[in-house]
């Protein structure tokens, strides 16, 4: 399955709208192990997207990733905006390099904020919804039932990054809101390639 250039614009034109509805249940889940922002600052930042998307109406794919990605990492505070944005930035830059194969370009994402974080699978971050998608992308078993699942594991892991590892395994129980933030980011994908 290739990303296309109107693939992506209409996978970021909803995830704006998802973000803009999902904006406090994302605070609220960053309250209970983080600022309580993750929201806003995601709402921030896909707001910028937007005006990229509006500017950018004849963008190629890897020059629309790479600016959603600046925009993004401007925007959004934190850690998420420099793990999106590198993501992004990875998955531009593999289009140049590769080729437009949804499963590489988001293998490529996960692998982005792997390095980018430090982080593993299992530490309770957005890595733990990212390299599942990747993984079932490659083995064509992206479905809205395991992306639930990928997000809902991360409730029993104990956070090992961020501002929620400062809490230890107080932080177990809760989802992780920038793998809610991931999950809605697919979601999105999910309604785009089942259109």
């Amino acid at each position: 399955m290739e990303l296309t250039t109107e693939l992506a614009t209409k996978w970021f034109e909803l995830y704006v709208q998802s973000i803009q509805e999902h904006k406090d249940q994302l605070n609220e889940l960053d309250t209970a192990i983080g600022d309580g922002d993750h929201g806003t600052n995601m709402l921030r930042g896909v707001e910028q997207v937007q005006t990229v998307l509006q500017q950018q109406a004849t963008a190629n794919l890897s020059d629309l990733l790479k600016q959603a990605a600046f925009a993004l990492i401007s925007k959004v505070g934190g850690a998420s905006g420099p793990l999106y944005g590198t993501a992004l930035l990875d998955m531009s830059k593999y289009v140049q390099e590769h080729d437009s194969q949804l499963s590489n370009l988001i293998a490529s994402g996960a692998a982005g904020i792997k390095r980018r974080g430090q982080s593993q699978v299992g530490d309770k971050t957005m890595l733990d919804v990212w390299q599942p998608v990747a993984d079932d992308l490659a083995n064509n078993q992206f479905s809205s039932s395991n992306l639930d699942q990928h997000l809902q594991a991360t409730a029993d892991l104990e956070a090992k990054k961020g501002r929620a590892s400062y809490l230890g395994e107080r932080s177990v129980g809760h989802l992780d809101p920038g793998a809610k933030s991931s999950e809605l980011l697919f979601d999105c994908l999910l309604q785009v390639l089942n259109k």
